[in-house]
């Protein structure tokens, strides 16, 4: 096990992680951060606990989208048989509409953002 130093608004955390994963973790830490500071600098600081827990929300909220999303996207590959098929044109169909899909969601994110920010 390793373990990583993290600072988000102001407060340091050690955290452990498996060997080898520090990276993500740093990376997944840097996205609660800038998510930390984006609504802090939008509502004040309103204590760590209601904070974070608000932060967590807006990231659940991400995520809960991204999986609808996602299985729209399968519901609709599944529904015109392009996942059934094993040819290379339909493997190539299915990354583009898979690829589509994810683009869409980043832009869904983002514009969740920006709409925080604004708050």
């Amino acid at each position: 096990m390793s373990e990583i130093s993290l600072t988000i608004n102001g407060r340091n955390y050690t955290v452990a992680c498996e060997d080898g994963q520090e990276e993500h973790l740093g990376t997944l830490a840097e996205y609660v951060k800038t998510q930390v500071e984006d609504l802090a600098g939008s509502v004040g600081q309103i204590g760590d606990a209601r904070l974070m827990l608000m932060v967590a929300l807006l990231i659940s909220d991400e995520l809960s989208d991204a999986y609808s999303e996602t299985a729209t996207l399968r519901g609709d590959i599944e529904q015109k048989g392009e996942l059934s098929s094993a040819t290379p044109a339909s493997s190539a169909l299915v990354t583009d509409r898979l690829a589509l899909g994810l683009e869409e969601m980043a832009d869904r994110i983002e514009s969740l953002a920006e709409r925080l920010k604004a708050t």
